[in-house]
């Protein structure tokens, strides 16, 4: 007889198919039955390892954020807080690209079954001690902030107001382009995206040089890491 598997393994196997039924079939293929049937087990495990779809979508919408998190880390940090951000603005856009049904979920814009993730304001104190893997996300813009404070590209403000800024622009437009206002493929990066994020940077702070200097050292990292793939390479 096989070993009866552990509660955490079930509860993680169901958080895993939740997000292959959204990638697939988008948030009305979010539900108890069929998600049990995904890997096997009855309706009641859904209930018993999260008491309800709710609490479900939430575990999808840290996931989510798990994901985002570890795409950003993947940037790293150089000499050049700036070039970072523009770095991270690329791989964020394509995380959310690559999944967008799953996205939708953790930034509460979509609502399975009438449940939206319940989300915290990663900008206050109180909100950012309740959403850890919000914050480690939201965290990889701060610091990129803080660095460019630092180094004296912005001016010296709140660094969680600086990215709530930056990411605010940024989601704005994976969002208008996910939706087809940018032009099909990958266009809209060097026409909005980019012009966007040199504009965000000099309101900061930064001058029309330097950030346009950071803007094409991303590009040239993106594509030393990537290949020249499209994004962001209509030269």
């Amino acid at each position: 007889m096989s070993p009866k598997p552990r509660a955490t393994d079930v509860k993680d196997r169901l958080v895993e198919a939740a997000i292959r039924l959204l990638d697939e079939g988008g948030p009305e293929a979010l539900q108890a039955r069929k998600l049990a049937a995904e890997i096997g087990v009855s309706t009641m495990a859904v209930y018993t390892h999260f008491g309800g779809m709710a609490a479900l979508v939430d575990e999808v919408a840290r996931a989510g954020f798990v994901k985002l998190s570890a795409c950003l880390a993947e940037v790293g940090e150089t000499a050049d807080p700036v070039a970072d951000i523009f770095g991270m603005a690329r791989t964020y856009r394509q995380a959310v690209a690559e999944q967008p049904q799953l996205f939708a979920v953790t930034f509460g814009q979509s609502a399975p079954g009438g449940k939206r993730a319940t989300l915290s304001d990663l900008t206050t104190e109180e909100g950012r001690e309740s959403a850890r893997e919000g914050l480690e996300a939201f965290g990889h813009i701060v610091r990129a902030s803080e660095r460019a404070i630092a180094a004296g590209r912005f001016r010296p403000v709140d660094p969680y107001q600086a990215a709530a800024q930056l990411w605010s622009a940024l989601h704005g437009f994976v969002t208008l382009e996910a939706s087809g206002h940018f032009g099909p493929g990958e266009q809209g990066i060097d026409h909005i995206l980019i012009p966007l994020g040199i504009t965000l940077a000099i309101g900061l702070g930064d001058t029309v040089d330097r950030a346009e200097r950071s803007a094409e050292t991303a590009k040239a990292a993106w594509r030393a890491r990537n290949g020249n793939t499209g994004q962001g390479g209509n030269d």
